[in-house]
C-alpha cells in the first residue's frame, strides 16, 4: 500500500496524518473478500442527500480497489465522482458541528456509517447505516464513541459543479500537471529557503580562505584560526545536512506528484471515449512511457539547479563588494553560455522531437508485429516488418546521434567557459593586487567564488536536453488528457437503479472516426423488455455497430438511443453496461486463470455463481478437462485457448450477474455443431425475461428469437417476426 499524506484536525487544529495510520485505525487490511464496501455505500447515501445519486458500480470503476473495497485513500476519488469534494479529518463527535454535516464516520471493524444530524443536547445522533438503505436511526453518542475510530470523511459538493444562477463563467480546472506540482507548493517553499541557507553557508569558504591569508598568516593568530576553524566546519555540517533535507523533500514532493500524475494519466487512457482510441497501440504505449521523462526531470537535481539560479546575483554581489570590476569577467562568462544555450536550443528540439517521434514509429511496429506474428509467418511478410523496423532503428540512430551531439557540447563548453573564467579572474586579480586594489585571500576567495557564480549557470544550460525531453513528453501527454472521456467531471449522469431492457433507436445515424462512410443510416426500431431479436445481415452492415451503441461505446451521431425510455447518454456508462452482458465479435482475454477471466469486473462474486455461468455457457467442460481446472492458464489475449473456448469464457463472463440484457455478437461462430446446440438449450433456460440481442450468420442460433431484422448497408431493409422474415428470404425476397 502507497503512503500518502492526508490532512486531519484534531481538536481543530490541523496535523498531518499518513494514509496508512487512518486505515490501520480502521483495519481496512483485516477485511476479507467480500462485497461490503462501506465506504462506497456510505458515499452513496451522501450523494442521495446532496440530490446527485449516483450508483456503488459508477463510483468504484475502474479504481484500484483494495480488498474489493475502496480505502480511505481512494474516498476522495470515489467522491469527486460525485461531484463531491471530500477530505479525511481526525475529529470527535462531540465538537462536531451541525453545519459539518452529514459525514461518513469511520467505524471499527472496517465498518462506516453517514452522520446527519446531533440533537440539541449532543447526546444522540441521527445516522445512516449503509446496508440498511436510506433509514435514519437514533444511537447515544456513547455507544457511538465506542466504535468510532476518530476519524472522518467530510465530503461536500464540488463548486464547480453547483449551478451557477449568477451567469458568470466556472472556475477552471487544475492543469492535471500544475495541479499536482502546486499542490506541494509549501514543500517546494521550505526547499526555497533552504536553498537561500545553502547558498549563504556557501559563502563560508572563500571568506574563510580570505580571513586565513589576509590576518592568520601575517598575523600568526593560531588561535583566530582555530576559531574560525570550528566554525566553518558547523557551517559545514549544517550545510550537509540542509542539502540532505533538501534533496529528500524534492524527490518526496516529485514523487508524490509523479503517483498522482500517473495515476490520472492512466485513468484518462481508461476512461477515454472509443471514438478517441488511438490508431496505433505501440505509439500510444510509448507516448505513455514519455511520462518517464517528466518524473525524471521533477524528481531529479533538475528542480534544485532552477531553484539555485536566482542566487547567482547573490555570489556577483559578493565578488563585486570584494573585487569590483573583476565582476564583468564572471558576467560576460555567463552571458556567453546563455548565448551559446539559445543558439542550440532550437536544433537540440528539433532532434529530440524527431528522435520521440521514431521511437513512437519503432514500438508500433514492434507490438503489431508480435501480436500478428503467426498471419505474418503464414504470410511470408516478416522482410516488410524487417525493413520497417531498420528504418526507424536508423532514424532514431541518426537523431539520437545528433541530439547527444548537442547535449554533450553543452557540457564541454561550460567546462570551458568555467576554467577560462578562473583563468581571467586570476590575470586580472594579479593586475588589481599589484595596485594595492585586492589582496592575495581576496584573489583566493574570488576563484572560490567563481564557481558558485558559474556552477549554477553551467547546471541549468545543461538541464536543456533534459528539459527538451521533459517538454516533448509534456505536450505529447497534455494531448493524451486532453481527449474526451466518458465520464466528464462536470457531467451528472442519470442514476437507474435497475433496468428492464426496453431499447428504442430513433432516426439513428453514425459513422466511425475517420470514416467517410456511415455505419448506420437513419436507423429507427424499438424492442420490447424481455423481447428477443436477432439482427442478421451481410457483412459489413452495421450489426455488430448497433450493439456497440446500445452499450454506449459510441454516441450516435444524430438521432437518439434509449434503454427503458432514457437517452443512454444520459446513464451513467458504468451502469448502463453492468445491467448488460455482452458477448463481442472479436474476443479479448487477459492473461491470468479462466476464473480471473469470468468474473473480471465483478470479483466480488460467489462460487455459486461462477459454476453456474460456467455451466450454462460451456466452460465447465474445458476445464473439466483440465488439471488446474479454473485456475487453467489463459495466456496473452487468450492465445493458450481455441477459438471456440474463448466464446465460451466470454459468454460466462456476459451471463455471470445474470444481466436482464444479452448481446451475443456471433457467440458462436468458432464452436462446433455439437457445442453450439447445447448453447442453445442452455440459454432457452435463461432467456425468459431478458431482452436478447443476437447478432448472427448461423439460422441454427435463430431458434433463440421471436423477431428478426435484417440490415443492409446501414439501413433496415426488413423487420418483423421471425418465420416471415426467413420465409421471404427462402423465396428470393430477401437478400442478404
Amino acid at each position: 500500500m502507497t503512503q500518502q499524506s492526508v490532512s486531519t484536525t484534531v481538536n481543530h487544529a490541523p496535523v498531518t496524518t499518513s494514509k496508512k495510520d487512518v486505515e490501520a485505525a480502521w483495519q481496512i487490511t483485516n477485511v476479507s473478500d467480500t462485497v461490503d464496501d462501506p465506504i462506497a455505500d456510505s458515499l452513496v447515501v451522501l450523494s442521495k442527500i446532496y440530490g446527485q445519486p449516483i450508483s456503488r458500480t459508477a463510483l468504484r470503476a475502474g479504481l484500484p480497489l483494495e480488498n474489493n473495497r475502496l480505502s480511505v485513500g481512494l474516498a476522495a476519488r470515489a467522491a469527486g465522482r460525485a461531484g463531491l469534494s471530500s477530505r479525511v479529518l481526525s475529529r470527535d463527535i462531540k465538537q462536531m458541528s451541525t453545519l459539518e454535516l452529514p459525514c461518513i464516520l469511520l467505524l471499527e471493524s472496517g465498518k462506516a456509517c453517514v452522520l446527519t444530524d446531533i440533537d440539541s443536547e449532543g447526546r444522540m445522533l441521527t445516522v445512516v447505516m449503509p446496508e440498511s438503505g436510506m433509514g435514519k436511526e437514533q444511537v447515544p453518542l456513547a455507544e457511538m464513541e465506542g466504535n468510532y475510530t476518530g476519524y472522518a470523511i467530510f465530503a461536500h459538493p464540488s463548486f464547480d459543479r453547483l449551478k451557477d444562477t449568477s451567469g458568470l463563467e466556472r472556475p477552471r480546472r487544475k492543469s492535471w500537471f500544475w495541479g499536482k506540482m502546486l499542490s506541494s507548493w509549501r514543500i517546494y517553499r521550505d526547499v526555497l529557503v533552504a536553498s537561500f541557507l545553502i547558498n549563504v553557508m556557501g559563502l563560508a569558504t572563500p571568506f574563510f580562505i580570505l580571513n586565513v591569508y589576509d590576518r592568520v598568516i601575517p598575523n600568526s593568530a593560531f588561535e583566530t584560526l582555530w576559531v574560525l576553524a570550528i566554525g566553518i566546519a558547523i557551517v559545514y555540517f549544517f550545510s550537509l545536512l540542509m542539502q540532505s533535507l533538501r534533496g529528500y523533500f524534492v524527490d518526496l514532493a516529485g514523487q508524490k506528484a509523479s503517483l498522482n500524475m500517473s495515476a490520472e494519466l492512466i485513468e484518462k487512457t481508461l476512461g477515454m471515449k472509443l471514438s478517441a482510441r488511438p490508431e496505433s497501440v505501440g505509439s500510444y504505449s510509448n507516448k505513455i512511457q514519455q511520462f518517464d521523462s517528466i518524473r525524471d526531470f521533477i524528481t531529479s537535481f533538475s528542480i534544485t539547479a532552477l531553484i539555485d539560479m536566482p542566487f547567482v546575483f547573490l555570489a556577483l554581489f559578493v565578488i563585486w563588494y570584494l573585487a569590483g570590476p573583476i565582476v564583468f569577467v564572471h558576467i560576460v562568462a555567463i552571458c556567453f553560455l546563455i548565448i551559446y544555450s539559445l543558439l542550440i536550443h532550437q536544433p537540440l528540439k528539433t532532434a529530440i522531437e524527431n528522435t520521440y517521434q521514431a521511437t513512437s514509429k519503432k514500438n508500433a511496429i514492434l507490438v503489431e508485429g508480435l501480436s500478428g506474428l503467426e498471419n505474418l509467418k503464414m504470410l511470408g511478410a516478416e522482410s516488410k516488418v524487417q525493413k520497417d523496423w531498420e528504418d526507424s532503428i536508423s532514424l532514431i540512430a541518426r537523431w539520437g546521434s545528433r541530439s547527444r551531439f548537442l547535449s554533450t557540447s553543452v557540457n564541454h563548453i561550460a567546462s570551458f567557459v568555467q576554467n577560462g573564467t578562473v583563468v581571467a579572474v586570476v590575470i586580472a586579480g594579479v593586475y588589481s593586487i599589484s595596485e594595492g586594489f585586492l589582496t592575495q585571500g581576496g584573489l583566493i576567495a574570488i576563484v572560490i567564488l567563481t564557481r558558485q557564480a558559474i556552477a549554477p549557470v553551467t547546471q541549468f544550460v545543461g538541464l536543456l536536453a533534459r528539459y527538451h525531453r521533459a517538454r516533448t513528453a509534456y505536450q505529447t501527454l497534455k494531448k493524451i488528457m486532453m481527449v474526451p472521456v466518458e465520464r466528464p467531471p462536470e457531467s451528472t449522469f442519470l442514476h437507474r437503479a435497475t433496468l428492464r431492457g426496453a431499447i428504442d433507436f430513433k432516426n439513428v445515424s453514425f459513422k466511425y472516426p475517420d470514416q467517410n462512410a456511415h455505419a448506420l443510416k437513419n436507423v429507427s426500431f424499438s424492442v420490447e423488455a424481455g423481447e428477443h431479436v436477432g439482427l442478421i445481415g451481410s457483412i459489413g452492415s452495421g450489426k455488430s455497430t448497433l450493439g456497440k451503441l446500445m452499450m454506449g461505446l459510441y454516441e450516435a451521431e444524430e438521432g437518439m438511443v434509449t434503454v427503458d425510455g432514457t437517452d443512454t447518454r444520459q446513464i451513467d456508462p458504468n451502469d448502463l453496461r453492468y445491467f448488460i452482458g455482452c458477448v463481442p465479435q472479436d474476443i479479448t482475454l487477459f492473461r491470468g486463470s479462466v476464473r480471473e477471466n469470468i468474473i473480471m469486473g465483478h470479483p466480488h462474486v460467489d462460487d455459486e455463481a461462477i459454476l453456474r455461468a460456467a455451466q450454462l455457457s460451456g466452460v465447465a467442460e474445458i476445464v473439466r478437462k483440465h488439471s488446474a481446472g479454473f485456475d487453467m492458464p489463459v495466456g496473452e489475449q487468450g492465445r493458450s485457448l481455441s477459438g471456440g473456448q474463448r466464446q465460451t469464457v466470454a459468454l460466462a463472463r456476459a451471463l455471470l450477474h445474470d444481466p436482464p440484457i444479452l448481446i451475443l455478437d456471433e457467440p458462436s461462430s468458432s464452436m462446433d455443431a455439437r457445442t453450439e446446440k447445447r448453447l442453445c438449450n442452455h440459454l432457452k433456460s435463461i432467456l425468459d425475461g431478458k431482452t436478447l440481442i443476437l447478432i448472427t450468420h448461423r439460422a441454427s442460433l435463430l431458434t433463440l428469437v421471436d423477431r428478426v431484422i435484417v440490415l443492409d448497408n446501414g439501413s433496415i431493409r426488413a423487420d418483423g417476426p421471425k418465420d416471415n422474415i426467413l420465409e421471404a428470404i427462402q423465396r428470393g425476397q430477401l437478400s442478404l
